[in-house]
């Protein structure tokens, strides 16, 4: 499945989005411009490598420099190819507007980096001695999706499904999109155990939308959830604009 457009508008300009996008995109260009050894030496030293944190001893005899804590956020900006990074940052278009809406932008920054190293630190949980290098956005944005699954099930997600040569369109409910998608994180992950984190990091990607579904309570400015559907009174679900005096 892959998003085409979602059905709830935004009121802010969102400039911590568009600045991740921007920064993803210079890196990434940039990234284009290295040989292959150069840009596995990269994924090694700014990407997180599970193994160099949780046996530091192998990561020193393996050449790894002392530290590298930099890693931890500089992975966030890395990926490791088109397709990796067109689908991650037309994902956080989609939807990380929204959730830029209801925090503003200091908090919703804090709120996507945070997302970002709970997604990695699930992953190295179940991970920790992978040697595989750990790159990419999805975990941050993950966060995202999993704030907006609360936020926002009642919006409708344009949804596109190939199917063979056939391109299927439809709109689903934003609970079920996102449904399906949990579901799937989750099966990938389980039958991958075995691989010792080899491949996506599906754990990370989990991680990333529990941390985001957990800590939007935190972050969410009251005043500023103008479309969000939320249990009100006797759990009736409430949409409000910004003209709403209540909001």
């Amino acid at each position: 499945m892959f998003p085409l457009r979602d059905t709830i508008p935004r009121v802010h300009t969102p400039w911590v989005v568009w600045c991740i996008l921007a920064a993803n995109l210079v890196v990434f260009l940039w990234q284009q411009t290295l040989t292959p050894g150069e840009t596995l030496r990269l994924f090694h030293f700014m990407g997180v490598v599970p193994a160099r944190f949780a046996h530091p001893d192998w990561a020193l005899t393996s050449g790894y420099p002392p530290g590298g804590a930099i890693a931890f956020v500089a992975h966030m900006f890395l990926h490791g190819g088109w397709g990796h990074f067109l689908v991650n940052m037309w994902t956080l278009w989609i939807f990380g507007d929204n959730i830029e809406d209801v925090m503003g932008p200091v908090r919703f920054t804090i709120f996507y980096l945070t997302c970002g190293l709970a997604a990695l630190l699930t992953h190295m949980v179940f991970s920790a001695s992978s040697t595989v290098p750990v790159v990419g956005a999805s975990g941050a944005i993950a966060g995202v999706l999993g704030a907006y699954f609360l936020l926002y099930p009642h919006a409708r997600v344009t949804t596109l499904v190939p199917l063979l040569f056939i391109p299927l369109i439809f709109d689903l409910p934003a609970v079920v999109y996102l449904g399906i998608w949990f579901v799937t994180q989750l099966l990938s992950g389980l039958t991958t155990l075995a691989s010792n984190g080899a491949g996506i990091a599906w754990w990370a990607h989990l991680g990333g939308f529990v941390a985001g579904f957990v800590l939007l309570p935190l972050f969410r400015q009251k005043g500023r959830c103008y479309y969000c559907r939320f249990p009100e009174g006797r759990g009736r679900g409430v949409i409000r604009a910004p003209h709403d005096p209540e909001a």
